[in-house]
Parts: C-alpha cells; structure tokens; sequence
C-alpha cells in the first residue's frame, strides 16, 4: 500500500528528556485514560446500528485503518474520530497549541494525512467509508445513523 505521498509524508518527532519533555507520573496517568476503542460516541453509534438490524465487526483488523464500525456484506466501514486527535477545525486549534508545539502539531497533521490515505485505500477496495466526529455522535447520533442507514438501504435496495 505504500504510495508516493502528495506532500510528503510528515515526520512525527519522538518525545525526548533533551527537548525538554518530561514524562511525569501524573500525565501518564492522564494520557493511560484516553481510549483508542470502545469509546461512548462508539458505543452508542454502534448500539443504534444494531438496533436498527445491521450486524457489523469492531476494530475490523482485516482491512487498512481498523475501522470502528465494518459492515462487509455492503462494503461499508465507518469511523468515529476525536476531534482533537484527528484534527477537527485544525486551523482554529493549531493556533492555539502551546506546549510541545513541534511534536503536536507534527502528530495531528499526520493523523489527518493518515486518514486520507485509509480513506482512499478503502474506497479502491470498493468500500464506503464514513467518518463522524464524535461530537457529532454525542449531539446528533440520529442524523449521523440516517446518512448511514439511507446508504444501507440503497444498497440493500439494489441488490434485490
């Protein structure tokens, strides 16, 4: 899967003790409570789904990015992303970055950047990929299900 990146693929730097970055107990522990899975805009988007009759796999370790949410059988994915970790209103928020600058601002950029490659890796396979906000799960899950289950059911219309 390795292409030429458009940009360049941008280099994330290592936190280091020399650079001034510290690891101390208590942002350890801070850092140890943010989940990468199972979060509650996952569960609750997944809890609809489900409800709605869609069966689907999490964290689908067979295809690129591990998406959240894989409904194979209509060649679906879906991903519930953290607006801080994927870069929600990025230019609004890099200004606003104050410590460790240099390494946040590298690792976001390459979240996003990442994110465009799955996105367009997964849509070569054929897939349909759908990314939230998990904001956007919190406040209007039903909108975020329609779009989903309106794909679905033109899918599911078609085949027959």
């Amino acid at each position: 899967m390795p292409k030429p990146y458009q940009s360049g693929r941008i280099k994330v730097p290592r936190f280091s003790e020399e650079s001034g970055f510290y690891t101390t107990p208590e942002r350890s522990k801070i850092m140890s409570k943010i989940r990468g899975k199972n979060t509650k805009p996952e569960m609750a988007f997944r809890k609809a789904l489900w409800a709605a009759g869609y069966r689907y796999r999490i964290d689908y370790k067979k295809l690129i990015g591990k998406p959240d949410i894989a409904l194979k059988k209509y060649k679906t994915v879906i991903f519930i992303d953290g607006e801080f970790w994927h870069g929600h209103n990025w230019k609004t928020r890099k200004v606003k970055l104050k410590t460790n600058r240099e390494f946040w601002i590298a690792k976001i950029e390459r979240n996003m950047q990442r994110d465009q490659e799955v996105n367009t890796a997964l849509k070569e396979l054929g897939y349909t990929v759908f990314r939230f906000w998990d904001k956007q799960i919190n406040t209007a899950l039903e909108n975020c299900l329609q779009q989903v289950l309106k794909h679905l059911n033109h899918i599911e219309r078609n085949d027959l």
